[in-house]
């Protein structure tokens, strides 16, 4: 018997799943909703894939890729969904888990969604130590603003240089306080920074460690030549895009960090904005803070050398024209008056396009 194609749209929390079962020229599904544990699912999609071939979808979320996981493990067809390109219509005011499971099916079937990649368990997972590792920089900052408002509350202003050296937290250690309760919270902000100082070392070490690996070595040791990107910034560019093959032209790379100029064009008018700022905000956020290096000129000097030390010609070329260009184009856009963090952000479009060229030059050739 010929198998037909059932269209499945789910919403999912963490303890329950709203199913929208749309069936072969049906124009609305059934709905139902279960419990978001594996044996309510097991249960669920085996009764619904009898007869039948099942195609299902569910959008991004704080859920993760459980789902995504076990439907694939039972032979189910399943794509996970970015949120932020489902169609919506202007006119849309009632939202709720069934009608967003409804509408999954129902544009799924007319195939109007964008499936994202879903990352293996092994990219998760570093993918996750480096998000934890940009919490604690976070958390620190944080801290360290407490610290010093705490201070300056009280009239210690430190005005012999920079902050956070070696001279600056003797400087702290030596503040006295006469009351119990001020020094009882100037001791616990210090120890807050303390502590997450250990904690941003410890996963520095764990995110040095897999840029060890074979998995990461060469792709970390490509990208660490372009000036301002880092093992550390290497890494998250690495776990945060992953497979830069599937961006066929390095446009399609920038839009996905978000870093291309927004646009409102009608007739023969062409308006371009701000950039976008959607997709991946931390590789975004790498890019922008590399970008900032590219204020000096083409460096030549040892560590460049050393950084090029096992990479092919074509490599090489590659990351000095990338130098030259993007200084270049720096100077050129400040010479014309443009504000320096507008320069940067320019910068930072090219310097993603020589990122996912360094990242496909394998594939290339």
């Amino acid at each position: 018997m010929k198998q037909s194609t059932t269209f499945v749209g789910l919403d999912v929390h963490s303890t329950s799943i709203t199913v929208a079962v749309l069936e072969p020229g049906a124009r609305q599904p059934r709905i139902s909703q279960i419990q978001n544990d594996t044996k309510s699912i097991r249960r669920t999609f085996q009764r619904l894939k009898r007869g039948t071939s099942l195609r299902c979808c569910y959008e991004a979320g704080p859920c993760g890729f459980e789902l995504y996981r076990q439907l694939t493990a039972m032979g189910i067809h399943c794509e996970v969904i970015a949120p932020s390109l489902v169609p919506k219509k202007p006119g849309e005011r009632i939202k709720t888990d069934r009608r967003d499971a409804a509408k999954l099916a129902r544009l799924y079937r007319a195939g109007e969604l964008t499936a994202i990649r879903v990352p293996t368990e092994d990219e998760e997972a570093v993918r996750d130590l480096i998000r934890a590792r940009d919490d604690v920089r976070r958390d620190l900052m944080s801290a360290r603003h407490r610290l010093s408002k705490f201070l300056i509350r009280h009239g210690r202003i430190y005005s012999q240089g920079a902050k956070w050296t070696q001279r600056h937290w003797h400087w702290i250690r030596d503040q006295a306080f006469d009351r119990r309760a001020e020094l009882a919270v100037f001791e616990h902000y210090q120890l807050q920074v303390h502590l997450l100082l250990e904690r941003l070392a410890a996963l520095d070490k764990e995110i040095a460690a897999f840029a060890e690996t074979p998995a990461y070595r060469d792709d970390v040791a490509r990208l660490s030549c372009l000036r301002g990107i880092s093992t550390l910034s290497a890494m998250t560019l690495i776990a945060e895009l992953q497979d830069f093959r599937r961006f066929e032209h390095p446009r399609q790379l920038m839009a996905y960090v978000g870093i291309v100029p927004s646009e409102r064009s009608s007739g023969q008018k062409r308006r371009l904005g701000a950039i976008t700022k959607t997709g991946n905000t931390h590789a975004r956020r790498i890019l922008v803070e590399a970008a900032w290096s590219y204020r000096r000129r083409p460096a030549r000097g040892p560590q460049a050398r050393r950084l090029f030390e096992g990479q092919p010609p074509e490599v090489i070329a590659l990351v000095q024209k990338s130098q030259t260009r993007l200084f270049g184009r720096y100077r050129h856009l400040v010479g014309k008056g443009k504000r320096s963090q507008v320069a940067v952000t320019a910068v930072a479009r090219e310097l993603c396009g020589f990122v996912w060229a360094l990242m496909n030059h394998d594939h290339a050739a």
